[in-house]
């Protein structure tokens, strides 16, 4: 019987395109500025420091860090000090009202009835932990964060590969067949499995690529008692 229910964001909770088309451009757009503005600040310097590491080029200066990191942006690079300066600046951008969290209707309605039934409700996106909480405190609906018992992101490991749900399934302290996961992404979804989770694919657009998995187009279509 499914105890909890854990799920991504992009694709899934709201459109993939409020992601590309206003974060991501957000980050590209102000991410040189608040590197400068805030290098010295201890939370900033560490991930730049990270950076560094990452990208193999420890003597590299600030110019260079920001070009990096704008290169990242550009690929959509799943990088954790990336995703970590992300999230610091965009909450600049929730809270001076640029923009406010997509999230679809039937996200909020189904969310709220699954916490009246007492089951336990998660987020695992690439994004930022941080990043995720200003999604949902400044959605479209309202602070949603208030459904959400916990959050996990890339520090609990790539979101396509079967360790990641292990580390996940241990945290939240439940047997993974108990454990129903929602995603957009079948390799996603496929790790999961594997994890022994059980699994539902979103299909919110039409030429989305999918697999084996049982597949939705809204979270009003999620029978639990069929997992």
């Amino acid at each position: 019987m499914i105890q909890a229910i854990v799920t991504d964001i992009e694709g899934t909770t709201g459109s993939i395109h409020f992601v590309h088309q206003v974060l991501f451009p957000y980050a590209s757009q102000h991410m040189a500025d608040f590197v400068r503005q805030n290098a010295h600040q201890k939370q900033v310097s560490e991930q730049l420091d990270t950076v560094r590491m990452l990208a193999d080029c420890p003597q590299a200066d600030l110019a260079q860090v920001i070009e990096i990191l704008l290169t990242w942006i550009a690929e959509d690079r799943k990088a954790t000090p990336l995703k970590a300066l992300q999230g610091i600046l965009w909450e600049q951008g929730y809270q001076n009202g640029d923009f406010k969290g997509h999230v679809y209707a039937d996200v909020v309605t189904q969310l709220e009835a699954w916490q009246q039934q007492g089951l336990a409700l998660y987020v695992y996106s690439s994004g930022s932990i941080h990043a995720q909480k200003l999604l949902f405190a400044y959605s479209e609906a309202g602070d949603l964060t208030p459904l959400f018992r916990g959050y996990f992101d890339t520090t609990s490991g790539n979101k396509r590969e079967v360790q990641s749900y292990q580390k996940i399934a241990q945290s939240i302290g439940l047997p993974a067949q108990d454990l129903l996961f929602l995603s957009d992404v079948v390799e996603e979804l496929d790790a999961a499995q594997a994890a022994g989770w059980k699994t539902c694919q979103l299909v919110r657009e039409p030429e989305m690529r999918t697999g084996t998995h049982p597949q939705v187009a809204s979270f009003a279509h999620i029978q639990l008692q069929d997992f």
